[in-house]
């Protein structure tokens, strides 16, 4: 493994420009072809920062995303779970492929057999048990209402604070 490149002011002049540039840290790595991680404890040492901006937003994006991909599959396992729930009782095709003439054979039942009635309500409930846990996953129970309620009476307190007459002391 090569010696570390040692850091000079050129450097650390163009870590500064591309910094203040709006560059991220990966940017910069590449530019001055090091490593993330030398960018990063030389920007602490020099005390520069990057704007976060960007990717903070580009996080909110996926994570949006995410939720709303999740909400989709939530939806999909629940018409999964349906679909298992009403073969229950529906006629049910049995087929077999075999036998020493390797024939063949299929035959409609007015139902599933018990132990295939038995496989489907566990599918569906897999697919039932997984869509809750989806929903589960993206309900915060109400706390981003919460905070942006305190929030708000936080200000307003401080708001009426800033109103008051100032009192004497004496």
């Amino acid at each position: 493994m090569p010696a570390a490149r040692p850091w000079t002011t050129d450097d650390d002049q163009q870590l500064r420009d591309l910094a203040a540039a709006g560059r991220s840290v990966r940017d910069i790595a590449d530019d001055l072809d090091r490593s993330k991680t030398a960018v990063g404890r030389r920007m602490q040492r020099l005390d520069v920062q990057v704007d976060r901006t960007r990717t903070l937003a580009a996080t909110q994006a996926n994570v949006t995303d995410a939720k709303s991909r999740r909400a989709a599959l939530e939806i999909a396992l629940l018409g999964d779970a349906e679909r298992l729930r009403t073969q229950l009782w529906q006629p049910h095709r049995y087929w077999d492929w075999g036998g020493k003439d390797h024939e063949f054979d299929e035959m409609t039942a007015d139902e599933p057999t018990p132990t295939d009635k038995l496989k489907l309500i566990q599918a569906a409930g897999v697919a039932l048990d997984r869509s809750l846990k989806i929903a589960v996953h993206d309900a915060d129970g109400g706390h981003t209402e919460a905070v942006s309620m305190l929030d708000g009476i936080a200000a307003a307190i401080a708001a009426a604070a800033d109103q008051m007459p100032e009192q004497d002391a004496s």
